[in-house]
């Protein structure tokens, strides 16, 4: 019988001399890996989770009936609901807009020089009316946003342009932002300053002759100037 060689057996076996201490040494380093990348999912879920239902409980206590929890913590729930999570009940009880209403912005700027450049009046509405006349879908953001950001500007302001509360000191700054940012998409330049001009302009009556006399504006309100980030450097 001719004799086997053990050793040359042993190493076929096992494969190539220095696989095994290589396979150990990979093996923690992957584990360590894994662990790692199984922590990071379990944070990432745990936070969404958290997140999601501090934000149901935040809504639930603001369109709930006024109760010794959200009386407490008003000044929390204001702040995490407005402007962006503001919820209503106008959904059962819609209540459309009887006015159009034409808002219009102007910005500063002063130059190298000294000398003070004010551009000329842009309608941010009507940029929002022909995005809806072209688009199937129009986002809630060309459509509400800045009407909205105006309504509750009057709502809280009044016949005036002072803040009397937080929120409404919040509001001017939303709607100053909103105003100097759809101004530096549709205007290159650089500027300081902002100021809003609003008309108010009934909607005019049915018939061939209404629709051929322009609509005298109800309202005509010209905003102070506000203080603005440069936009456009």
């Amino acid at each position: 019988m001719q004799a086997v060689d053990t050793e040359h057996v042993q190493e076929s076996e096992s494969g190539p001399p220095g696989a095994d201490g290589k396979d150990e040494a990979l093996s923690p380093n992957r584990a360590r890996a894994a662990r790692a990348l199984h922590k990071g999912v379990f944070t990432v879920v745990l936070m969404c989770l958290v997140t999601a239902l501090v934000h149901v409980a935040m809504v639930f206590l603001h369109v709930a009936p006024a109760n010794a929890v959200s009386k407490q913590y008003s000044p929390q729930v204001n702040a995490w609901v407005y402007p962006l999570f503001e919820q209503n009940w106008r959904l059962f009880a819609p209540d459309p807009d009887s006015a159009n209403r034409q808002i219009l912005a102007r910005t500063s700027h002063t130059a190298p020089d000294g000398s003070v450049r004010v551009s000329d009046w842009f309608d941010l509405a009507a940029v929002d009316s022909a995005a809806v006349e072209q688009n199937v879908f129009p986002s809630h953001t060309t459509q509400n946003l800045l009407r909205r950001a105006w309504t509750t500007y009057v709502e809280l302001h009044g016949g005036d342009d002072e803040a009397k509360s937080e929120r409404a000191v919040m509001l001017q700054q939303y709607l100053r932002n909103i105003a100097a940012d759809r101004f530096a998409d549709h205007n290159s330049g650089p500027f300081e300053f902002i100021q809003l001009r609003v008309l108010t302009l009934p909607i005019a009556a049915p018939g061939a002759a209404a629709s051929k006399r322009p609509p005298v504006p109800v309202e005509n309100r010209l905003l102070p100037w506000w203080k603005v980030t440069p936009h456009g450097n």
